[in-house]
């Protein structure tokens, strides 16, 4: 903006110039005074307009833009909260029209603030607290050095910057890209955009683009290994003679440059000019679909009224993006702008509704792949950019290619280019369209499970509306029949249940209905003598004590209920184990064989676990497990959770998960026990108010402030049991550091700076993996149940299948 008294700056210097002969040391005086004192009019004039916000300034969540954001002298740009789902985001935006541009997000992966106040803080930080003093805090944006700030300013640039008192910048949102750069923004070697989930959700999303160490600008997927493989875009400049940053200039054109400025390559230049009237603002953006597009936003200075236009993109086909369709899918373009992820023969969708999570297999994917049970599916110029396992050396044909994933164990799929063939394993990742390639998928034809059966994915309207008709016919002509037999059936059916509740009320008394449980009833006198006078103690279980016993060849595991609880507590939780475990029948949950139920005499009979708990395999054995097999515990143990979760008739809180309550059995599979403290929900029950329950340091913090305790309770402890496998320690140990004494707050702490340990146990550990168990583990003591995620989510997170994001700051059950 030009300021009226700058252009009197030469007079004022002439007429002081014009005195130097008469006093030259008194006129060198006057002009150093009154240039200061111009220039000084100059800065404070340019200094009143961005020194708008002073230290101490706070805005509030809501509506009310006044209360709410702070904005740029233009008002083309805002800094404050914006609403989403739940509450509201800090962030810094372009006041578009309709809706406003989000070009920036404050602490993008945490919950959404509700309340509370947004503060300019004297140390340089914008800091959120929820009230002052509570010690609920969160910075939003500062310098991390607490440098003393003066004020702060939204610019008309887009950049919301923090000053100190000379003018210096103490922090800004230029500093800390989120999924955009604006014009005149520059990304710096060694940093990153990172997509939103959607746009609508500017949390953390799947895609880097990443301004690499050797001067490559590089996309790929969140999952990225850092191999060429994986990247799905570049500038190709990995050879460069410097260090480059990217610059998107104010006139819209995206460059590469050197540290001083030096141009080394244009990406793109703008064409036509904008008219002078209109005024035009540039972003780049890493979109939700991993596509990095070039944007302008051009304001009419007549009305109010804006445009937004794509001006550049170098992806046109969106499947070339690596990751945008999930595992074993593979992706179709359907028009140029949306495209269609599908499954092969033989998969199904993870989630029908969320066609991009990927597929899985229809049929059980363990044990040896190979013989008459499986046949391949050809898929003719369909490709997954997948390392092989295996690569046939000599050329061969498509016949050779698929005869011979067929006759190998390990081969899930072979891809066929051009002579050579490649074996791959499950996952595949990264399938598209690929013109003169051929893709063979192993599926499963035995037990009359044909992959040609099942209903397809692929792109098939014709032959899916002959089958649809087919099986039409089928069912009419099956329902008919079915109806004459049903008649037929139902007189027997009568007959026989009124026999089975006569054998029920025969067999069965006190509270135990067949119905229930058709468990072995033993006597007293059997058990007693099946565990020599209960002589050996295998444990300490809720309500009672846990004895080795024999009953013929078979060892058993007898619990003994304790005669100092109450009757009604013994009734209770007599009533309550039985109904729960007897009911339940899944790999990886102790099996409950029998009882006995004598007047105070009540007992219990379970399978024995040969190799007793998870406790003493990872605190007290010598040879602990290793890390793979520590993984396929994790998952026994989930697969579990997520039975008595979901798949029961009646829902089952556990409510006491911890390494004390998982067993495992001669195989090494890992089993859950001890449903002393098991809550039975309803199906149409999703909470439940129940007393304190459990063990502390693995119970989840509703259960202390009295509120409503879901099955997320059970994920919580889930959590801290998966953190104590992950790292081979206890979930407090009072002896170590201050910092390192709760696991869940170390383990966070590790994660947030990236430095979680690469050996535990003298084991070395893939860091990647390493990462994904504990951020997992760190979703699922989140302090909020709704942020935890579901059983069956955890096992699709450790499987890989799922993405797992940067997790907020978790609850510990000891803070």
């Amino acid at each position: 903006m030009p300021l009226p008294f700058f252009p009197a700056v030469p007079t004022v210097i002439a007429v002081a110039m014009a005195a130097a002969g008469a006093a030259p040391t008194l006129s060198l005086h006057l002009v150093v005074i009154l240039v200061a004192w111009c220039f000084a009019g100059v800065g404070a004039q340019t200094h009143s307009r961005r020194a708008n916000i002073t230290v101490g300034s706070f805005l509030i969540p809501g509506d009310n833009t006044t209360a709410s954001s702070w904005a740029s002298p233009s008002g083309r740009f805002s800094f404050g909260f914006y609403r989403v789902t739940g509450g509201y985001r800090v962030g810094v935006w372009l006041a578009t029209v309709p809706n406003k541009t989000i070009v920036w997000t404050a602490l993008r992966d945490d919950p959404p603030f509700t309340d509370g106040r947004l503060t300019l803080s004297t140390d340089g930080s914008l800091v959120w607290s929820n009230s002052p003093g509570d010690g609920q805090e969160s910075t939003i944006l500062g310098s991390g050095t607490s440098a003393p700030a003066a004020y702060a300013s939204m610019l008309d640039s887009g950049n919301f910057a923090i000053y100190n008192s000379t003018g210096g910048i103490l922090g800004s949102t230029f500093d800390s890209p989120t999924d955009t750069i604006i014009g005149g923004q520059i990304l710096l070697r060694n940093s990153r955009l990172e997509s939103s989930a959607s746009p609508a959700n500017h949390s953390t999303g799947n895609y880097h683009l990443i301004m690499q160490d050797d001067g490559n600008l590089v996309a790929y997927p969140m999952s990225y290994t850092g191999s060429p493989p994986d990247a799905y875009w570049s500038t190709g400049t990995f050879n460069s003679p410097f260090p480059l940053r990217l610059h998107l200039t104010e006139r819209g054109s995206l460059e590469l440059e050197g540290n001083n400025g030096t141009l080394y390559r244009s990406i793109w230049q703008v064409g036509t000019p904008p008219p002078t009237k209109v005024e035009t603002y540039y972003r780049a953006v890493l979109d939700a679909d991993g596509l990095f597009r070039l944007y302008s936003d051009q304001f009419n200075g007549s009305d109010a009224t804006s445009t937004t236009k794509i001006e550049w993109s170098p992806i046109v086909n969106k499947c070339q993006v690596s990751g945008i369709c999930g595992l074993n899918s593979y992706c179709r373009d359907t028009d140029g702008a949306e495209i269609r992820c599908l499954c092969p023969k033989g998969f199904g969708y993870i989630d029908s509704q969320r066609t991009s999570l990927g597929c899985e297999r229809i049929f059980d994917g363990e044990g040896c792949h190979s013989g008459a049970a499986f046949k391949m599916e050809r898929m003719d110029n369909i490709y997954w950019t997948v390392q092989p396992y295996a690569i046939l050396s000599d050329q061969v044909n498509p016949d050779q290619c698929m005869a011979a994933c067929l006759e190998d164990c390990f081969c899930d799929a072979a891809l066929f280019d051009n002579g050579r063939c490649n074996k791959q394993t499950m996952p595949l990742r990264n399938g598209r369209r690929n013109e003169n390639r051929i893709a063979f998928i192993k599926v499963k034809t035995a037990d009359g499970v044909n992959a040609s059966d099942v209903p397809s994915t692929t792109e098939e309207p014709k032959r899916q509306r002959r089958v649809a008709m087919d099986l039409f016919i089928v069912v009419c002509v099956a329902f008919i029949v079915c109806s004459a037999a049903l008649c037929a059936f139902s007189g027997f059916l009568v007959c026989w249940l009124r026999s089975v509740r006569r054998c029920a009320r025969m067999y069965c008394s006190g509270i135990l209905d067949v119905e229930d449980a058709p468990l072995r009833a033993f006597s007293y006198e059997q058990l007693e003598g099946a565990t020599a006078n209960f002589t050996e103690e295998l444990g300490k279980g809720s309500f009672g004590t846990v004895f080795k016993g024999t009953l013929g060849e078979k060892l058993i595991a007898v619990k003994r209920l304790d005669g100092r609880v109450s009757t009604d507590d013994q009734e209770m939780e007599f009533h309550r184990e039985v109904r729960a475990i007897g009911k339940t029948h899944h790999r990886n949950l102790v099996q409950l064989l029998g009882y006995c139920n004598e007047g105070s005499r009540r007992l219990l009979v379970y399978e024995y676990m040969r190799l007793g708990s998870l406790d003493n395999l990872l605190f007290k054995e010598e040879a602990r497990p290793r890390w793979k097999e520590r993984l396929v515990i994790a998952l026994d143990v989930a697969r579990g959770l997520h039975y008595l979760h979901d798949e029961c008739e009646t829902r089952v809180l556990h409510c006491d998960i911890k390494p004390q309550n998982v067993l495992m059995d001669e195989l090494g599979v890992a089993k859950i026990a001890d449903f002393g403290l098991a809550k039975l929900m309803l199906p149409e029950q999703t909470r439940t108010m129940t007393q304190i329950r459990g063990t502390r340091g693995y119970m989840a913090p509703e259960w202390f402030r009295g509120l409503p305790v879901t099955v997320k309770a059970d994920v919580y402890s889930f959590g801290v049991v998966l953190l104590e496998v992950a790292f081979c320690r206890r979930s407090v140990e009072p002896e170590l550091p201050e910092e390192e004494v709760v696991l869940v707050d170390w383990a966070y702490d590790r994660c947030l700076v990236g430095e979680l340990p690469r050996a535990v146990d003298g084991e070395e550990v893939e860091a990647r993996e390493m990462a994904r168990v504990v951020k997992v583990g760190l979703w699922c003591v989140q302090e909020e149940p709704a942020y935890r995620p579901s059983m069956k989510n955890v096992m699709l997170m450790l499987e890989g299948i799922m993405k797992v994001a940067p997790p907020p700051q978790p609850s510990s059950s000891f803070n």
